[in-house]
């Protein structure tokens, strides 16, 4: 069987072997064509009217790499993922008009004996179409822009306008800073990117990719003035900048249309115009800015039961516990071990339908959470928005059967459903949360876990599943427009369903798009321990931050490979205290000897290392010290718009040098945070701009510009404004 896709599976950064390579070619450049074709001895392609003959294909080791992401338990999966058996490709001459293509693979034949015939077997694919494109200058309308907006350019075919591209002049001081959530630098001042939605298993700095992207940027110019832009799209979009201009290119539906809004006006200005349209965070409870502790292996009431007795018997306050490893990673809706009846239709289960083995995995849940609760610990369940499908009976088989049957999965663009094509849950059936109905059928299944267990939230991971611009939503949208919007929607849903039980809506998310601002939290999704990791996180909550994500947080010191040594992680809880959400997590690992997790007590015991449970002991006692400035601090972000996790660009965007400090930032109004980022420090400098400072560890007030302090490993640098420390010198007490 010849397979040849146009578009492949529609990674969005690396070919499959059966695609066309560029999809959408330019007049007069050739086109790299791809099959996968098992058990042939030679593939023809007719192109038009001359003949081409395909030579087998290797994979492509680049694409490879850029998937594995590193040492971990996922790698393999990703860097597997494209495959590149029985591949075969040929570069056809530069396309000039709308040519017609097909394959024919060729395999000799053998007599019933297994003796080679003469004869050969053909096979014909079915015929493809390309029609190069070509940038010109007219062919659609750019609504919005003003007199910002220059050489606006039309990709066009003989099929439609598909892209535009269009200039908006930088002067030469101005910084970009936005884009979502971006981790290799704060200003993307001369970066290449692009905005979707993508899961890049670790090293997203390294690659450019993020979890959650999207089309909006501050413009900040010398002076402090400035002003930003906002693409209103869910479509994919690309951006590049040098010293004169941005450059912005975004993808086109069936209407030639590009809306764009301008905000004039300083950075808070900038983003309050921007999060009047999109929506903005609302304030959830106290607990969450308490210290969240979770690992991937504590699949069992014991384990976790265990892990919350350390935290107390070594006086380690903790707030928050989420287990990931609850459910049998099936269906992601029942305790693992539990007993119960199939529900052949697919509908939902009450509590009263399980029964708990006293010597299985979860013997009482109830009585568990019960227990969390009363030990002040709230309970958050990990969740992924996928419905496998490999199982024939079953409560998964049955849920599978319903989701298709009752018009919930997401659909390819023939009305079949989609079937997940990363490598994470390959496969899986994806339900389609664009409409109400879907959102509720999904959300039932789990409705007994807060109403009747008091579940305190959900780990809504994952999220970045839909891969393909002809898939079918029910709100009438194709993939190329609702692919971006599902990490949105994933998390409004259980939101929703939090709410519907009277419960605050704790979601805790690493994918999102325009629009997430309004949905629960966010952490920086997967990495190493490393202290390369640990910068490019604090880039990623400053630059998530700048476009109106309130709570962020990150797996400090990284959730993925070995434990991470004594330093890194201890200079990493320190600086965790000091952002908005404070966890430790960590990765699956087969449950092989020696243990990964990330609880202080076992770094302690790793690194041989006896300052670690003391000294995060500390740190975690002054979190819970800061909960009240930061449940106060972060009422006012949502009222102002200024952000809790603060550039520095937002108080002080007429100092030149605080650019050379991106990694420094503002708790709310009154703290400057200055991690250690380096091995081996001794000292550290700190760029402290203009105002009156404190420094909160000795109380003594500095004065502007580059002040250097000693840091051992129980202090991060951290300034209070004088004016506000009188009330806030008994938290560093």
């Amino acid at each position: 069987m010849i397979t040849h896709r146009p578009h492949g599976i529609e990674h969005p950064y690396a070919t499959s072997p059966d695609q066309r390579v560029p999809v959408l070619p330019l007049t007069g450049t050739p086109v790299r064509l791809g099959v996968v074709a098992p058990d042939v001895t030679r593939v023809i392609c007719e192109w038009g009217d001359v003949e081409l003959e395909l030579e087998p294909a290797k994979a492509n080791t680049a694409d490879a790499a850029a998937l594995a992401g590193g040492e971990g338990h996922l790698s393999e999966a990703q860097a597997n993922a494209l495959g590149a058996e029985d591949a075969w490709s040929v570069d056809t001459p530069p396309v000039t008009t709308l040519t017609r293509y097909r394959f024919r693979a060729e395999r000799d034949s053998a007599d019933a004996g297994g003796e080679r015939a003469e004869e050969t077997a053909v096979e014909f694919s079915e015929w493809f179409e390309v029609a190069p494109a070509e940038w010109v200058a007219s062919g659609g309308e750019v609504r919005g822009g003003g007199d910002r907006v220059e050489q606006v350019e039309w990709l066009v075919s003989e099929r439609g306008v598909h892209r535009a591209r269009f200039r908006l002049g930088l002067a030469s001081g101005d910084r970009l800073v936005g884009f979502g959530e971006r981790y290799d630098v704060l200003d993307q001042r001369g970066k290449q990117l692009d905005a979707v939605v993508f899961e890049q298993y670790k090293s997203q700095g390294v690659y450019g990719r993020t979890y959650l992207p999207m089309p909006f940027a501050h413009v900040v110019g010398e002076n402090g003035e400035g002003w930003g832009f906002h693409v209103r799209t869910s479509r994919r979009t690309w951006y590049s900048s040098d010293d004169r201009e941005l450059v912005v290119e975004v993808e086109l539906g069936d209407e030639p249309v590009v809306d764009l809004a301008i905000y004039e006006g300083d950075p808070t200005a900038v983003l309050k115009q921007f999060l009047d349209e999109v929506g903005r965070a609302e304030e959830l409870p106290d607990w969450v800015f308490r210290l969240w502790a979770s690992g991937n292996e504590w699949n069992t009431q014991e384990l976790v039961m265990a892990r919350m007795d350390a935290h107390r018997d070594l006086a380690i306050p903790v707030g928050a516990v989420v287990i990931e490893a609850w459910s049998d990673e099936e269906g992601i809706t029942i305790w693992r071990d539990a007993r119960y009846e199939v529900t052949a239709d697919g509908s939902a289960h009450k509590a009263s339908d399980f029964e708990y083995r006293s010597d299985g995995a979860w013997p009482d849940p109830k009585a568990m959470i019960d227990e969390l609760h009363a030990r002040g610990i709230k309970v958050i369940l990990w969740q992924i928005p996928l419905q496998k499908t490999e199982f024939s009976t079953g409560q998964v088989a049955a849920d599978a059967e319903a989701m298709v049957r009752d018009g919930h999965a997401v659909l390819e663009s023939d009305g079949t459903p989609y079937h997940n094509r990363g490598w994470w849950f390959p496969k899986a059936l994806m339900p389609d949360l664009s409409v109400q109905r879907t959102r509720d059928w999904w959300t039932e299944k789990r409705r007994y876990l807060v109403e009747d267990l008091d579940v305190d939230g959900f780990k809504t991971d994952g999220g970045e599943h839909a891969w393909g611009h002809d898939l079918r939503y029910a709100d009438g949208r194709l993939g190329a427009e609702g692919n971006n919007l599902f990490p949105v929607h994933y998390a409004r849903t259980f939101g929703d369903l939090l709410r519907s039980a009277g419960k605050a809506p704790v979601t805790f998310s690493r994918s999102g798009f325009t629009g997430s601002q309004a949905h629960g939290i966010f952490w920086a999704g997967d990495e190493d321990s490393t202290w390369a990791a640990f910068r490019s996180s604090v880039i990623a909550g400053l630059t998530a931050a700048s476009c109106g994500i309130v709570y962020w947080g990150w797996d400090l010191a990284g959730f993925s490979g070995p434990v991470p040594d004594a330093e890194l992680y201890l200079r990493a809880a320190a600086a965790s205290v000091f952002m908005p959400i404070m966890q430790y997590h960590s990765e699956f690992n087969h449950h092989q000897l020696p243990l990964r997790d990330r609880t202080p007590w076992h770094v302690a015991e790793t690194t041989g290392d006896e300052r670690v449970v003391p000294l995060f002991r500390t740190y975690a006692e002054l979190r819970e010290r800061l909960v009240p400035y930061l449940t106060e601090q972060t009422a006012r972000t949502i009222s102002t718009d200024r952000p809790l996790m603060r550039p520095l660009f937002f108080d002080h965007a007429d100092d030149p040098e605080v650019w050379n400090h991106p990694h420094q930032y503002l708790l709310g109004d009154d703290l400057l945070v200055n991690p250690v980022l380096e091995p081996g420090a001794i000292t550290w400098t700190t760029y402290l701009p203009a105002g009156d400072w404190t420094d909160v560890w000795t109380g003594e007030p500095v004065g502007n510009g580059q002040v250097t302090r000693e840091v051992p490993l129980d202090v991060v640098p951290v300034y209070a404004r004088t004016a506000r420390w009188p009330g806030l010198a008994a938290v560093f007490r």
